[in-house]
Formats: C-alpha cells, structure tokens, sequence
C-alpha cells in the first residue's frame, strides 16, 4: 500500500522535533510488512558542524536512529499502539554502515516487520543513497507510557 506522510503528519504521530526528528516523509507503508520513510540530509543539519569539519558525513548512529524512528511510524500506523505511549528503541544487533552518507543524500529508510511478540517490534532495516546501500542492521522497538 501507497502512503504518503510529510513532516508535519510524522510530528503529528512521533514525539521528536528538530534537530532530533530525523523522517521528513513515510512513503510506502504496509500492516503486518514493511514501512519507507526519506530523510533528506542538507548542510543545514546541526551534527555536521563537528563530523567532520570540512568532511561532512552523516554520523551512523543517526542513521540507526532514523530507521528506528521510522519503525516507530510503523508500529503507531499499525493502530497497536496508545495515544498515551511513546516509542523507545531498544536493540540493534548486525549493525553495518557500507558507504557515507553525504550533504545532499536522499536517505531512503526501508523497514520490514520480522516479529512482534511481547510488544516488541522486531525490524531488519536497510538505508539506500541512490540504490545502494549504505547502512544496515536489525532493530527492535517498543512503546511506554509517557
């Protein structure tokens, strides 16, 4: 299924706000599979004034931190989670970072749901610059109350 999100219906849905909020559109979203979110990444953004002075490159927690965000889009979109609740990120294992990710990267984050059990969201995550990939890892995430 098709889905078009844009910033302001993901901070309708996610507690993060700039410089944190690292999704500014979801565009495929599919129950009980998979979500894509886009970060676009710009000069602007605020970590690259000391990674690294005069070589920016996106930091690779960030880019973990994205794809979770994007998990927690999926899990609210998924209708199984509370008004009252905010996403937490709480495991990551077979993290890989392939390539940099540069000013002016169009950050495609791919999540495909592999199991949710116990109210863990379970992910293996991909993220593409271009068609190629540049990050990847297995991601879990669950919800509180606030």
């Amino acid at each position: 299924m098709i889905m078009e999100l844009n910033t302001l219906d993901i901070m309708k849905l996610l507690p993060h706000r700039f410089p944190f909020l690292l999704v500014d559109r979801v565009v495929e979203f599919e129950v009980g599979h998979r979500i894509v979110g886009i970060k676009n990444v710009t000069i602007n953004e605020p970590f690259f004034q000391g990674h690294f002075p005069n070589h920016p490159i996106m930091p690779g927690v960030l880019i973990l931190e994205a794809m979770a965000q994007v998990g927690g889009v999926y899990a609210i979109l998924s209708k199984e989670v509370g008004e009252n609740q905010v996403p937490y990120f709480v495991g990551i294992d077979n993290a890989k970072f392939r390539k940099p990710v540069l000013p002016g990267d169009a950050l495609r984050l791919e999540l495909e749901l592999t199991n949710k059990r116990r109210g863990i969201y379970h992910f293996n995550g991909k993220a593409t610059v271009d068609g190629k990939l540049v990050a990847q890892a297995e991601l879990k995430a669950t919800f509180a109350d606030k």
